[in-house]
């Protein structure tokens, strides 16, 4: 007890009540998991997007000998997966659910194999998308071939959707990356965070001025309604291929990452009433203090 308790008592012991309430350890322990899941709601949205980002521009630098998406787009891109996306992810507030689920282990991976799978599931996906808009885009949607002639590089529709559709395949993702332990209701209280639909919101507002007014700055063309559609389209579908990767059941061939080791911290040694040690005997850190301060009575 931080308030009733004695010195000594605090010196022996391991956690304290600064408010001598119980029901802080509650809140505590439920804070502590939704910090935890925070970062790994953060980590599974970012490693998403890096995996797309870097194998699209991989394909089209060996394929096309041009990256689909231009330097300038990236930045933008780095900004919602860095700076927004973790002002979104990381201010969920804890519910009670919480506490319904058992407690991590110490050894527990920080990227899950659920996680994993919902990464490796929604990168195939996206990769998929823009790779089609990529090579079949201009005969599909009747648009002109972006693609560099004599490796000079201009703006055009076909690049822009193919930009604006990796944009919003991220942002509807990161409504997916709000349940990350399998749950198929993504939207369940998504407005009882104003921070995180309020972002959301005004990232997508951004995105609809850089496509329609950033031409000189971004490398983009403005896009009709029908072509602003089929964008959308590819978007809200990254909603529906969540339902299904969730279905893809976890075993345990799945890859993790994050394990290791842990070694509990206990002392070789214990104190006699003189305050010595004694080999031989295995002590936490609690009980030594604890023997320590009952001999500084002793000797007062």
């Amino acid at each position: 007890m931080g308030i009733q308790g004695t010195d000594v008592a605090k010196e022996a012991s391991d956690i304290i009540l600064v408010d001598d309430n119980f029901n802080s350890i509650v809140k505590a322990v439920m804070w502590g998991r939704n910090v935890y899941d925070s970062i790994a709601k953060f980590l599974q949205f970012q490693l998403t997007v890096n995996v797309v980002a870097v194998f699209c521009a991989f394909i089209g630098a060996c394929i096309v000998k041009e990256s689909p998406l231009r330097a300038v787009q990236m930045l933008w891109v780095n900004l919602i997966m860095d700076t927004l996306a973790s002002l979104a992810l990381a201010t969920e507030v804890p519910t009670e659910d919480l506490l319904t689920r058992k407690p991590y282990g110490r050894t527990r991976p920080l990227i899950s194999r659920t996680m994993m799978k919902n990464i490796l599931g929604h990168a195939i996906y996206q990769l998929a998308v823009m790779l089609f808009i990529l090579f079949a885009g201009p005969t599909v949607f009747d648009i002109d071939d972006g693609r560099p002639i004599n490796n000079v590089f201009k703006p055009s529709e076909h690049f822009t959707m193919i930009f604006n559709v990796f944009v919003l395949m991220t942002l509807f993702n990161e409504i997916n990356c709000r349940k990350i332990h399998g749950e198929q209701n993504v939207f369940r209280g998504i407005f009882t965070n104003p921070i995180f639909y309020g972002i959301w919101i005004v990232t997508f507002a951004v995105q609809i001025l850089l496509v329609q007014y950033g031409s000189v700055a971004f490398s983009c063309v403005a896009l009709t309604f029908e072509q602003w559609m089929w964008c959308l389209f590819f978007g809200v579908t990254v909603l529906l291929w969540n339902q299904i990767v969730n279905l893809i059941p976890v075993t345990r061939h799945m890859p993790k990452w994050g394990s290791g080791e842990v070694y509990s911290q206990t002392l070789t040694a214990d104190l006699n009433a003189e305050g010595s040690s004694r080999p031989g005997a295995s002590l936490t850190t609690g009980q030594i203090l604890w023997l320590r301060g009952i001999t500084r009575l002793q000797t007062q």
